[in-house]
């Protein structure tokens, strides 16, 4: 059942989980009110879509200890929908998002990710840490010095309080102590108060103000599909994160479910479309928070502290935050993968680091992890393709050619399968053993008809021994050198 769970989801890590849900709520907000300004749109937008995320998919999700709110690579996609037709479509279109990816769950598209290959997820994640890090450095332009004092500071509090006490999270401490330093001393620095409005009062159910038409559909659906498409993406590549953070197992499938059913919940109380957040996540997780208490912890305190703390929370400096934000990109990184780059295959570093590249110049994950995928899939049909190999012996006394192919016949090794033939031998009869061999695709039926084709057209008689089943299924439906009036045909269009 999509809302059910196990006693230890909720109450296995009680204590680890509310201090990590509160320092996740606390980095939430900076976060969520800068993507509601990349959106085109009212800060209050962006800290309620986090706050209806985060607290409906504790429920619904199928990634214990995973964070979802508002997001940079989603309000990228919102932007254009925003200026041209407002902010009553953009609810609009985080309604049809959730639909989208209720279906996309149900329809079991999360098994798709084991097409993912390890060096695209390791890729997604270095280019993750360094947009993390990219984003902080606007924090840190044009300051005056006692920013980087505040920042060195926090960062040394972060890093050097877990050989004090290890029970309550380093980066929690480093907001408090620098909250209270930039107080009591009154510092002329940026804080969360500055980068727009915190809301007042709580969010109330609206349903968007667009006519319900097909007009409305033709103009929201492209934005739903690419903000369902991107939020399932970056959902499913960080619960796969979090599965290895944590050594645990989790139902992608009902992740999308989840996801669905929190940007519905976020549409109908004034949100923007969300979806997984990879840094808060690990945030969660390297803070102690390991359960679905945690998620649900940081959704309440960010509206407790956005709408009835606010103006405790406006004073939180930013650069305590931005040391928060630097251990995560710092932890997020794979410095492994810097060292194993000398011992990997050139095509796993290829694949890496073109995932890296396209996702930090474009800032849009959905771009890389494309890329990715398809240069790995692209890497493994050709080293698959070269595994193809074909023997021969021939009988003269039968004079008689026995062709051996071993190996996968595709598009990608259908050429070398063609040629291997010698079609201008003086032999009576050829006999080609497909019994270590499978065939997978029309090309590869294809080369079979051709190969056969060029033999009988020489004059020899051909026969094909050992076919396992379900390429002769393959061959009969789609191959022609055993139906004549198909021949013709065949020849002409080859």
């Amino acid at each position: 059942m999509l809302f059910s769970s196990t006693r230890s989801d909720w109450l296995g890590n009680i204590r680890g989980d509310l201090l990590a849900g509160l320092v996740v709520a606390l980095a939430l907000i900076p976060e969520a009110i800068a993507f509601s300004i990349i959106a085109g749109v009212d800060p209050k937008v962006g800290l309620y879509a986090s706050f209806c995320i985060a607290f409906s998919i504790a429920f619904t999700g199928g990634r214990p200890g995973m964070i979802s709110a508002a997001t940079g690579a989603m309000a990228l996609l919102m932007i254009t929908l925003v200026k041209g037709h407002g902010l009553e479509y953009l609810f609009a279109a985080t309604l049809l998002t959730g639909v989208l990816q209720i279906g996309a769950g149900y329809l079991k598209l999360g098994n798709l990710m084991r097409f993912v290959s390890s060096s695209v997820v390791t890729g997604f994640v270095n280019a993750l840490a360094i947009l993390i890090f990219l984003a902080q450095i606007p924090e840190l332009t044009n300051v005056t010095w006692q920013v980087y004092a505040m920042t060195l500071g926090g960062l040394v509090i972060i890093y050097g309080f877990p050989y004090i006490n290890k029970t309550i999270p380093s980066p929690l401490v480093c907001i408090v102590v620098l909250t209270a330093i930039s107080m009591s001393l009154g510092l002329d620095i940026r804080t969360v108060g500055d980068m727009g409005a915190l809301p007042d009062t709580l969010p109330i159910f609206m349903w968007p103000k667009v006519p319900l038409n097909m007009e409305t559909l033709a103009i929201i659906f492209p934005y739903s599909a690419a903000l369902a498409v991107v939020g399932l993406l970056e959902s499913m590549m960080t619960a796969t994160i979090v599965d290895e953070l944590t050594d645990t197992p989790s139902d992608k499938n009902r992740e999308c479910k989840g996801q669905g059913i929190s940007n519905i919940v976020a549409g109908f109380l004034g949100g923007m479309a969300g979806c997984a957040m990879i840094g808060q996540s690990i945030i969660n997780v390297k803070s102690g928070g390991s359960g679905r208490l945690s998620t649900l912890t940081a959704g309440i305190v960010l509206l407790l502290l956005v709408v009835f703390l606010n103006q405790w929370v406006s004073r939180i400096p930013m650069a305590a935050l931005v040391a928060v934000m630097i251990m995560v990109s710092i932890g997020t990184f794979s410095w492994k993968s810097l060292k194993n780059m000398s011992k990997y295959p050139l095509s796993t570093n290829i694949v890496m680091v073109s995932t890296v590249i396209v996702v930090v110049l474009t800032h849009n994950l959905a771009y890389g992890v494309l890329v990715g995928v398809l240069l790995a899939a692209m890497f493994f049909a050709n080293k698959v393709g070269r595994l193809l190999i074909v023997g021969s012996e021939l009988d003269v006394e039968e004079q008689r050619r026995t062709y051996t192919v071993r190996g996968q016949v595709f598009f990608a090794s259908s050429e070398k399968f063609t040629q291997s033939f010698d079609f201008k031998e003086a032999v009576d009869r050829v006999v080609i053993d497909v019994s270590h061999a499978h065939f997978w695709d029309i090309t590869a039926v294809s080369a079979l008809d051709r190969v056969v084709i060029k033999f009988r057209r020489e004059g020899m008689a051909v026969v094909i021994k050992g076919i396992n089943e379900a390429s002769a299924t393959l061959v009969d439906r789609f191959g022609v050198h055993d139906k004549p009036e198909e021949i013709e045909k065949f020849l002409a269009a080859h």
